[in-house]
């Protein structure tokens, strides 16, 4: 089968920043795999074309990335938006007519959908979407937007998301069914034995970003008395972003306590392996959230989870056996109380849910689902 990804996220050389890029990548590669010819439609600072391990990659040139950075409330931006949304529909159409699809898979729904939708029509050429939390939560509050939003997903032949709450949402805004298809990238196949003594090791790896909650963590952090520190290894920070001045103050107030506490920056996908096999936890201490790809590397690895109850998390984490542990509430002295609670216990006990998520998340097995449903007729 010939198909053809529209996706403005995919991976390039700042992958530790790009964790949407590399699942979409994966995935692709997930679908070469399986036999299909895969061809990638994705913006670029500057247009090139080529085949890597089964999958072609069209990038077109557009005025700026990320294109989250441009915003339709800023009239500076309204041009090079223009720009990119004409550079966009002219690189599928080109791709549709140069390579052919049997169908075209939007990643996702806006721009990419729209973009999907056009060229099927002029090509006769059916699509499907996969939304991602940014086409429904954001643009989807724009009433002139979501109405454009509604006709790309009612028009799909599939509609897919990457959450169980987002799915509803898709849903709610379409009015047709949206199934959850999990958004995950293949590590290197190394999981862990968990540890079975402490004291123990906890990770934080993201943006640090008030919704990715670095600054609850922190707090968090303060909270923790002296037994607690001493059933506390270390504890690793790894990331950027705005926060980044305040990350450096409160490590800094923990350094000065003694605490075994260190900072660093993005991490690629070995590096993040790597992170993920050192630590016992993985905190997610995040404000908004649907399901982070990192997720699923923490049970591809069998690192259990610290988490605020946001989003998907909270379903994910009360199944039976859990993979980690939930906290109460989105505040620093509840991921202290969660934090707590983890280093009484030990790893090994959540083994057994890490396996089953990891199954459940696997890159290869979502591209084989999708498939399957369109040579079932969707």
């Amino acid at each position: 089968m010939k198909l053809l990804l529209v996706t403005t996220s995919y991976v390039n050389d700042n992958e530790g920043q790009a964790a949407a890029g590399t699942f979409v990548a994966d995935f692709a590669l997930a679908l070469a795999r399986e036999g299909h010819q895969v061809t990638v439609v994705t913006p670029a600072t500057v247009a090139s074309e080529h085949i890597a391990n089964g999958v072609r990659v069209c990038r077109f040139a557009v005025p700026r990335l990320p294109l989250s950075v441009l915003s339709p409330a800023r009239p500076q931006d309204w041009l090079p938006i223009i720009r990119t949304l004409l550079a966009g529909q002219r690189a599928v159409s080109h791709a549709c007519e140069n390579h052919g699809a049997d169908h075209i898979l939007a990643l996702w729904a806006l721009p990419c959908g729209q973009w999907a939708r056009t060229a099927g029509r002029r090509f006769h050429t059916a699509y499907s979407t996969w939304a991602l939390g940014s086409d429904i939560w954001t643009l989807g509050k724009l009433p002139v937007i979501r109405q454009l939003l509604a006709r790309v997903l009612q028009h799909a032949t599939l509609c897919y998301a990457d959450g169980l709450q987002l799915g509803a949402d898709v849903t709610a805004i379409s009015g047709r069914a949206c199934d959850f298809l999990p958004s995950s990238r293949q590590l290197e196949s190394r999981s862990k034995t968990p540890r079975h003594a402490g004291p123990w090791r906890l990770a934080f790896l993201g943006r640090w970003h008030t919704n990715k909650g670095i600054d609850l963590l922190l707090d968090a952090l303060l909270l923790l008395e002296e037994h607690d520190w001493q059933r506390i290894e270390s504890i690793r920070i790894f990331g950027g972003g705005p926060l980044e001045p305040h990350v450096m103050k409160k490590t800094g107030q923990l350094m000065q306590q003694q605490r075994p506490i260190e900072t660093g920056g993005y991490l690629d996908r070995q590096q993040a392996t790597d992170l993920l096999l050192w630590a016992d936890y993985l905190i997610l201490p995040s404000r908004i959230e649907s399901i982070p790809v990192i997720f699923s590397d923490a049970m591809q690895t069998r690192c259990p989870i610290i988490a605020t109850p946001i989003g998907d998390l909270p379903a994910l984490l009360h199944e039976n056996p859990p993979c980690g542990i939930l906290a109460d509430a989105t505040t620093p002295e509840a991921i202290a109380d969660a934090i707590r609670a983890a280093l009484l216990q030990q790893p090994a006990d959540f083994e057994a849910g890490m396996t089953r998520m990891a199954t459940r998340f696997d890159i290869t097995q979502a591209a084989r689902d999708f498939v399957s449903r369109l040579q079932q007729g969707a």
